[in-house]
């Protein structure tokens, strides 16, 4: 009897389960992803209507600002889309969402990662937002680029009309330089710096003259281009 009492205690000690299992190295548990997509804004993206005939620019930076972290957004911004206006930061969320902030830290406007480095969202008042890595962003061609344009100054008076022709420009122009054909009637402003090509670069269109200076412009949407750096007397391109 006392020898079967032994053999069933040591037999019931062997079904215990072993409180301390080795431990499975070869699944570790996911990270939270949330500082990794953080840490992926952080640069330039263009910010665009469905159509992408109204861009602008957004910067998204690493320190903090109300209750997110800080976000530049160009001045133009709020001229195609009033309600990008009171933006100050932006945040995300454990699901991965983006959320653009007020300086009260409320967002404005929320917007779904759809693939690596897009976004997109949705108002009822401005309808299909777009948000896409500066770098993912499609580049206007010379192509795109060619046809008539006006220079206007300030308030949008017209100083000038032009037309970017797709061809290489003649003897005089700066190297690589691409026709450009003054119309008469410029404004001095203009004339004094007398451009003779153009060149997109970067993403840029470039106006050449032929003693190596240019006028650079970023595309506000895609009839109008503003020359930087911007200044408190913009200038313009504006598609005829």
């Amino acid at each position: 009897m006392f020898a079967a009492s032994l053999c069933g205690a040591a037999l019931a000690q062997g079904t215990q389960p072993d409180s301390n299992p080795p431990q499975d190295l070869g699944n570790p548990q996911p990270q939270n992803s949330k500082d990794d997509d953080a840490t992926a804004m952080v640069g330039a993206w263009e910010f665009s209507n469905a159509d992408r005939d109204k861009t602008c620019h957004f910067t998204f930076r690493a320190e903090a600002a109300s209750n997110g972290r800080r976000l530049d957004i160009d001045k133009n911004c709020p001229n195609l889309f009033p309600s990008t206006k009171n933006i100050a930061a932006w945040a995300i969320d454990n699901y991965g969402d983006l959320h653009l902030l007020d300086a009260q830290g409320e967002a404005v406007i929320d917007l779904t990662q759809v693939e690596g480095g897009m976004y997109d969202g949705f108002s009822p008042e401005e309808g299909r937002y777009i948000l896409q890595t500066a770098a993912a962003a499609p580049v206007r061609t010379t192509t795109d680029m060619a046809g008539d344009w006006a220079i206007a100054r300030g308030a949008g008076k017209t100083i000038c009309t032009l037309t970017l022709a797709n061809s290489p420009a003649g003897p005089g122009a700066a190297a690589d330089a691409l026709t450009l054909k003054l119309k008469p009637g410029c404004d001095p402003f203009v004339m004094r710096f007398n451009p003779t090509g153009w060149r997109m670069q970067e993403g840029e269109l470039m106006l050449l003259s032929a003693r190596g200076q240019s006028w650079q412009f970023e595309e506000n949407d895609s009839n109008t281009w503003q020359r930087v750096p911007e200044s408190s007397d913009p200038i313009l391109l504006v598609r005829q």
